[in-house]
């Protein structure tokens, strides 16, 4: 091979620290557990005479042994609840919001001022001025019911 005469153990090492910089390129950290797992082959394989055919063993069950291990720990701790799951749901964000009324609001239809715009609502009859609760969204229009209404029993 134009005469460069390398070891497997060397190729082990070689190719895992490629495999780590490919990590770095194309992010998605499933080349970095490969990547450890074929530098650990090489150290395993210039620390104990070992041959090829037990160095491809040794590769396999390293890769799948850190991978396993590995993507338990990061992911889980990759992926953590977050204090507003709601953070871009405008919907579940407005659910219990208390808005004034600017049309009349029946069974069927009415208007009501959400922050700086006005949405389509329907519910129980109220007057403009009033304050009514969001209680349910149906599409884009907001069911609302009086802010001082008892719930049902």
């Amino acid at each position: 091979m134009n005469g460069i005469d390398l070891d497997p153990e060397w190729l082990w090492l070689i190719g895992g620290v490629v495999l780590l910089i490919a990590e770095l390129v194309a992010p998605g950290f499933w080349l970095a557990f490969v990547g450890v797992a074929a530098i650990a082959t090489g150290v395993a394989a210039i620390a104990l005479p070992i041959g090829v055919p037990l160095q491809l063993a040794l590769f396999a069950a390293l890769a799948l042994l850190v991978t396993r291990v590995g993507s338990r720990r990061f992911y889980a701790a990759r992926y953590d609840y977050s204090a507003n799951p709601h953070l871009n749901d405008r919907v579940h964000q407005m659910l219990g919001r208390v808005v004034m009324v600017v049309e009349p609001v029946n069974s069927d239809g009415g208007r009501v001022r959400v922050g700086d715009s006005v949405w389509s609502a329907r519910g129980s009859p109220a007057s403009v001025g009033e304050r009514v609760r969001i209680v349910d969204v149906e599409g884009n229009c907001l069911k609302v019911e009086p802010e001082h209404a008892l719930p049902p029993s």
